[in-house]
């Protein structure tokens, strides 16, 4: 058996002895819902007659070995329909799965001992005795609805579990639990000033001074590899009318994402009930009537309210650009660079910091092509990644996502431009060098994804590139081709950082806060011994502004320790410390991130040259010049 069999049926039945113990726990009483495997162990959702805390944990462990100790037989039963039904009358939540099932579908119990029994395909364990060896431990308890539908209300109680074959595994991803706490981008970037949310923008950052600089310096690095590769930068509407998104075909498959913003026709006071208006233009099932607003004795009519969302995402915009002129095929590529804000809407128990947020920037690209440059165009774009990824030291591997259930268009024209990517990865990456992702592309076109590595072996879908025939068919778009004859571009979507804000919560986990010199929020900080070392201090610093390094100072009259610590704390690559004989002899004496030891009598213009190296070539390290 493999070890992904193994790991599945040894989590799933688990996951049934976590179900068992709940009920000697906590009473029959107990509801038991569902309890799937996950990649590092498994959950089971509860309705108990009390709430599980931490202090429950070890009790729960316990009782789960005490069952797997009983050496119980595990037995598979096939029943009917009508068997399982009276079987489970007492579980509402078995039996609503049980009534979802077709009238003649056969239906398998398994039962754990005498006592417990769960309806379940398997497979599973022959006896718990196979389960002796199990490392497993109580990971959390939270909140869930059933079947993922708050509107229902029902709310249970989930239980996660840590599981894996051996006490060794257990423990060597328990330590990556603990590292990735420590890395955890939430608690660096509080930390290091870089970002915070609030309650009255929820999944909206604001970038704070540090994180801004840090921000700005991942747009710098992404506009001049841009500037390099022919790339040309647009900026576009954030709102736009519903009927942009309706010929895009976004309103279909997109409309549950969007945020709304209502719009009226004619002139509003300042002091218009807005609530009202928003109720009233977003109530598709209102009736077509006269809808009065608070608005001065203005009266407007429903019809008069105009739709408007906030963007999702850039492609509409780039090809109401492209649609402006008529365009030759030796204009081709064109390719329109977007870095504008986007807006999609997520439920509150899906925001993660950074990872997954409303409002964000992506290093967008929409690319108008003709059918013969898209092998060299996405051959560029693949080098452009292989560039980027690079700089950040991180791997990462293709998937070609193939076509969806709810595709837009021509299965033929699906089938070619599938084709097409799969002939390009493997001229790239070999044949069985990538992985397929079945029925995952977007609705308009296959795409291939690009899911980097980070330190801990994690993978993040961050890079994408999309074959679209679809959305320059429904904007009508053309160019004249060499026989002076109106053909239709192909565009290709694409983005490297992907979301700028979820890149950044990559890096800054991947790189603990200790970021590259070209990315620190401030690159040197300076600190004057003494105030009468302050001029000198100000000279240094505009020495280092006027050579594009980001350089902060402390000009207090605090003891040098202090301002050392303060700059420490920050994680600034280079701190340099200025007294007597660096302001006569022109030098600075650098304390350098992560070591101890200080490196004295280096000329100020020796230092200013290696920190422009640093920014032009992108380094991961530090300068080797200054390890003593």
């Amino acid at each position: 058996m493999i070890k992904e069999e193994f790991m599945d049926r040894y989590r799933h039945s688990l996951s049934h002895i976590l179900a068992k113990a709940m009920i000697e726990i906590f009473g029959k009483e107990v509801q038991y819902a569902i309890g799937p495997q996950i990649d590092d162990g498994f959950y089971y959702d509860f309705v108990l007659p009390r709430t599980v805390s931490t202090d429950d944990f070890a009790q729960i462990e316990q009782k789960m070995h005490e069952i797997i100790k009983r050496k119980e037989d595990w037995v598979r039963k096939e029943v009917s329909r009508a068997e399982a039904l009276e079987i489970f009358k007492d579980q509402k939540f078995k039996t609503e799965l049980i009534q979802d099932l077709p009238e003649d579908e056969m239906i398998t119990v398994y039962n754990t001992g005498d006592d417990y029994i769960d309806l379940c395909r398997g497979p599973h364990v022959d006896n718990s005795a196979d389960l002796s060896s199990a490392a497993f431990k109580v990971k959390s308890v939270s909140s869930a609805y059933w079947r993922g539908d708050e509107k229902r209300g029902i709310v249970l109680q989930r239980v996660y579990v840590y599981a894996f074959p051996t006490k060794e595994e257990l423990k060597a991803h328990l330590d990556m639990i603990k590292e990735a706490l420590e890395r955890d981008h939430k608690k660096i970037g509080a930390a290091l000033d870089l970002f915070m949310f609030d309650e009255t923008a929820p999944g909206m950052p604001y970038w704070l001074p540090r994180g801004w600089k840090m921000y700005q310096a991942l747009l710098k690095y992404s506009r001049e590899i841009q500037e390099r590769h022919g790339y040309t930068e647009i900026s576009a509407p954030l709102i736009n009318n519903k009927k942009l998104w309706l010929i895009s075909g976004h309103w279909a498959h997109y409309i549950n994402n969007m945020f709304m913003v209502p719009g009226v026709s004619g002139y509003l006071r300042a002091d218009a009930d807005m609530a009202e208006i928003a109720e009233s233009a977003t109530d598709e099932n209102a009736p077509t009537k006269t809808v009065k607003m608070r608005a001065g004795s203005a009266i407007y009519n429903r019809d008069e309210i105009d739709t408007m969302a906030a963007k999702p995402m850039n492609c509409p915009n780039a090809m109401m650009t492209f649609k402006r002129t008529t365009h030759s095929y030796k204009e081709l590529p064109i390719r329109y660079s977007e870095y504008d804000v986007l807006h999609r809407k997520e439920k509150s128990g899906q925001m993660n910091g950074l990872f997954r947020v409303q409002e964000f920037r992506q290093d967008d690209d929409h690319t108008f092509v003709m059918d013969s440059q898209i092998k060299d165009e996405i051959a560029d774009i693949i080098s452009i990644a292989d560039e980027i990824y690079s700089t950040f030291g991180v791997t990462y591997r293709a998937e070609l996502s193939t076509r969806p259930d709810d595709f837009m268009g021509d299965i033929e024209v699906w089938n070619k431009a599938e084709a097409d990517l799969k002939s390009i990865l493997d001229e790239k990456y070999g044949e069985g060098g990538y992985e397929i992702n079945e029925g995952d592309g977007a609705f308009y076109g296959p795409k291939i994804d690009l899911q980097i590595k980070d330190a801990l072996g994690r993978e993040w879908q961050c890079g994408t590139v999309q074959l679209d025939f679809q959305l320059p068919h429904n904007f009508g778009l053309t160019y004249i081709n060499e026989k002076g004859e109106q053909e239709m571009p192909v565009v290709l979507h694409r983005a490297i950082y992907g979301s700028l804000e979820r890149f950044l919560g990559i890096v800054i986990e991947n790189f603990k806060g200790m970021f590259p010199f070209w990315l620190n929020p401030y690159q040197v900080a300076v600190v004057p011994i003494r105030e009468e070392h302050n001029e000198y201090a100000k000279k240094v610093v505009k020495a280092l502004e006027d050579a594009g390094i980001r350089v902060e100072a402390d000009y207090s009259d605090n003891n040098m320790k202090t301002k050392i610590k303060g700059f420490k704390n920050y994680k600034d690559p280079y701190i340099l410390v200025l007294g007597d004989k660096e302001a006569e002899e022109n030098t600075v004496s650098i304390n350098i991130r992560g070591n101890n030891k200080q490196v004295h009598d280096v000329p100020l213009t020796t230092f200013v040259e290696v920190c422009k190296r640093l920014n032009r070539e992108h380094t991961l390290e530090l300068a080797q010049e200054f390890e003593a």
